[in-house]
C-alpha cells in the first residue's frame, strides 16, 4: 500500500476510486492501481510518502473533548453561509480528499457527506480554520438547494420579524444575504413588477429596466467619473461613491440579461490561476 500527502494549497484533487480512511487520518490507495498509471495522469499534487503533514495540522485542531469541532459550510462565490455541523478529525480528512463537505453526525454517531441522499453535494474548494483553531469553514459550491427543507440555505430565518409575527416560514427574499445580493434581489423583484401596472411615478430601476439607451449611456457616464476620480486625485470616499454607481447600474444591466452576480463571480474565480495577458488572447481569439 501507498500512502499519499495532499498539498493544502491545491484547490481540486481526483481520485480512481474511494481512499481508506483510518481512525488517525491516514490515507491509502493500492499499489496495483498506482502501477496502472492512473494516478500519474493526474496533474494534482499527490505525493506517495507518509501524509505527517496531514496528521500534523489535524492536531493542531482544539477538538473538543468528544473530538468534535464546529464545521461552517459557506458558499465561495456569493459568501452565504450555507449550514453548520460538526465535524472529527476523520470527517475533516475525508474533505481534504474527496473534496466533498463532509460532517460528523452526533445523534448517529458516524460520518456523514452532505448531499450522500439529496445528490446536493457541496464540492469544497478551500478550508480554513479560525484563529483559535476551534472551528472551521468548508469553502466551497453546492450543487442544489443545502438545506433539507429545499431552502437555498439553512439561515432563512430573520430573527426581527420572527419576534413580530411569531412565524418562520420559507420565502426566498428572507434568506440572509449580503449587502451585494441583497441588492440583486431588490433589483429582480423589480423586474419581476415589471408585468404589474404601474401606479404612481416610476422607481428609478424600473426606468432602466425599460430604457437600454438610459441604462446604457449611464453606466459610460458612471465609469468615466469614476475614472475622473484618478486622473483629477480625488478623495478616496469619492472614488467609492462613484463605483458604487458604476456596480449598481451594471447589475440592473445584469438584471435585464438574466445574468446573476454568481455567474459573474464564478468567472473571476476561474481566471484566478491564468496570465491575465493570455486570457485576454484567448478570448480574442475565440
Amino acid at each position: 500500500m501507498f500512502l499519499i500527502e495532499y498539498s493544502m494549497a491545491v484547490s481540486y484533487l481526483h481520485f480512481p476510486q474511494p481512499l481508506n480512511v483510518s481512525s488517525r487520518g491516514r490515507f491509502s490507495i493500492s499499489s496495483s492501481d498506482y502501477g496502472r498509471g492512473s494516478l500519474k495522469r493526474r496533474s494534482t499534487c499527490l505525493v506517495l510518502a507518509s501524509n505527517n503533514k496531514v496528521e500534523t495540522l489535524l492536531d493542531s485542531v482544539k477538538w473538543d473533548d468528544k473530538g468534535l469541532a464546529v464545521a461552517i459550510a459557506q458558499n465561495v462565490d456569493t459568501g452565504a453561509i450555507l449550514m453548520q455541523g460538526f465535524a472529527n478529525r476523520d470527517a475533516v480528512a475525508t474533505t481534504i480528499f474527496s473534496r466533498k463537505a463532509t460532517f460528523y453526525s452526533r445523534s448517529r454517531s458516524t460520518l456523514w457527506t452532505k448531499g450522500e441522499t439529496s445528490n446536493n453535494f457541496i464540492n469544497v474548494h478551500d478550508i480554513f480554520i479560525d484563529c483559535d483553531r476551534d472551528s472551521i469553514i468548508y469553502l466551497g459550491m453546492p450543487d442544489g438547494p443545502t438545506c433539507h427543507t429545499g431552502a437555498e440555505t439553512c439561515y432563512y430565518t430573520r430573527v426581527s420579524e420572527s419576534l413580530e409575527h411569531l412565524e418562520s416560514e420559507i420565502e426566498e427574499n428572507k434568506l440572509a444575504q449580503t449587502t451585494l445580493y441583497s441588492l440583486e434581489s431588490t433589483i429582480s423583484q423589480r423586474k419581476a413588477e415589471l408585468e404589474v401596472p404601474l401606479s404612481g411615478k416610476p422607481s428609478w430601476t424600473r426606468r432602466l429596466l425599460l430604457d437600454y439607451k438610459l441604462l446604457c449611456s449611464k453606466i459610460r457616464e458612471e465609469a468615466d467619473e469614476l475614472c475622473r476620480t484618478l486622473e483629477e486625485n480625488e478623495e478616496k470616499a469619492r472614488t467609492a461613491s462613484e463605483m458604487a454607481d458604476v456596480l449598481y447600474h451594471a447589475m440592473v444591466l445584469l438584471a435585464v440579461k438574466d445574468v446573476k452576480m454568481e455567474d459573474v463571480l464564478q468567472v473571476l474565480r476561474h481566471r484566478f490561476s491564468q496570465s491575465g495577458i493570455e486570457e485576454k488572447k484567448r478570448r480574442a481569439s475565440q
